[in-house]
């Protein structure tokens, strides 16, 4: 059984979490994103879609091998900060991989709607790990994947195989699709997981889209998908609060002289005591 809570209605959710993400790998969180708050995000996550295909090009996405896939969404608009400022999002991310640690990735989802059988087989289709590497059952990686709309099985739900999560030795396909859940949750919600647990986006059959955003976190010696500071540039990054400039990676960035490696303390790039 997966745990589900919701933080207006108990006290103890972040335990239970916890402890779902020991025993099963994977936890839900009900009622985090208010109805206007998950409105304005669909709508400017199309925005966003179009500006990325304006910016990089249908060839180029397409030869990437990506479904709906929308990166550095907060290049092109300041709403997806807002993510990494949520409490529930940091109380999750403070009580697992650590209170240094840094974003390594924001992905937008816009998965598309295939009749039966007919969804393209690519690496988000098929059960992987978004951390491939199982270190002596540490807890290095977290992943915090905001269902945007309603996760149901129609439209692709993420499926999971529950305690699938730190096994050194890959389960068997034939496992993998047999204890496969599909995490159905309302939209708002924050599917929660251990980085190393199996998983898949389900088929969308539904006719419509199905929108989500994947937040996943590391410890900070672990380097990004994207490096986010000098993709955002000094100055935004720097209008951001102290604990968002940290996940970006403002204070774990390195030296590219010795200028920049012998400056006092107070100015380094790479701050002491960052895990």
């Amino acid at each position: 059984m997966i745990t589900t809570v919701s933080p207006k209605k108990d006290g103890q959710w972040l335990a239970q979490v916890l402890e779902g993400l020991r025993c099963a790998g994977v936890a839900v969180i009900n009622d985090v994103l208010a109805p206007s708050f998950v409105e304005i995000t669909r709508e400017t996550m199309y925005r966003v879609q179009r500006q990325i295909l304006e910016d990089v090009g249908a060839e180029r996405l397409k030869r990437a091998g990506e479904l709906g896939i929308l990166r550095c969404m907060f290049k092109y608009d300041p709403h997806f900060f807002e993510f990494l400022r949520l409490p529930e999002v940091l109380a999750v991310v403070d009580h697992t991989v650590s209170e240094t640690a840094v974003l390594h990735l924001q992905n937008g989802f816009i998965l598309p709607s295939f009749s039966p059988g007919s969804a393209p087989s690519l690496f988000q289709t098929r059960f992987h790990m978004d951390f491939p590497r199982v270190l002596n059952g540490s807890l290095v990686s977290v992943n915090l994947f905001f269902a945007i709309d309603e996760f149901k099985v129609s439209n692709g739900a993420t499926l999971v195989v529950p305690g699938s999560h730190q096994k050194s030795v890959p389960p068997e396909p034939e496992y993998l699709r047999g204890h496969a859940v599909a995490l159905e949750c309302p939209a708002g919600s924050i599917v929660v997981f251990d980085s190393t647990l199996w998983h898949a986006s389900g088929a969308n059959t539904s006719g419509g889209d199905r929108l989500a955003i994947n937040h996943q976190f590391t410890r900070s010696y672990f380097k990004q998908q994207l490096d986010y500071v000098r993709a955002l540039g000094d100055r935004v990054v720097t209008t951001q609060p102290s604990r968002t400039q940290q996940l970006l990676g403002w204070y774990t960035r390195v030296p590219t002289s010795l200028d920049e490696y012998y400056r006092p303390e107070t100015e380094r790039l790479y701050r002491k005591g960052q895990g």
